[in-house]
């Protein structure tokens, strides 16, 4: 089996482990940002086997650079993410802030 065989490469920003909807950022920013042990990630991943991500943390090392990349990538998208619902939140965003502080659509106390 080569490394490669452990995940699906979906899109050049969308790496998933096969037969999971968990992309490698997953695990890599638990074990690099994190400081989880691959035993650790198992535990809050229980679909996950160990071996997948022992390949995950090593197909890292093995391609650090681009990697590196991908994950700076994913958190600037996340990032934007958050910065676009905090300027225009969905109606339910607004509607659970306003229950929050204590008023109704209208601005009237609740």
């Amino acid at each position: 089996m080569q490394l490669e065989d452990y995940f699906d490469f979906l899109a050049p920003d969308d790496i998933r482990i096969r037969g999971h909807r968990i992309g490698i950022e997953t695990v890599l920013d638990e074990h690099l940002r994190r400081g989880r042990r691959p035993e650790e990630i198992v535990l809050s991943h229980p679909s996950l086997a160990l071996d997948e991500v022992y390949a995950t943390i090593l197909y890292y090392h093995r391609n650090r650079e681009a990697i590196d990349r991908y994950l700076a990538d994913w958190r600037e998208f996340g990032r934007e993410a958050r910065e676009r619902q905090h300027r225009a939140p969905s109606p339910g965003i607004v509607r659970l802030r306003e229950l929050m502080n204590g008023s109704d659509a209208g601005g009237q106390p609740t």
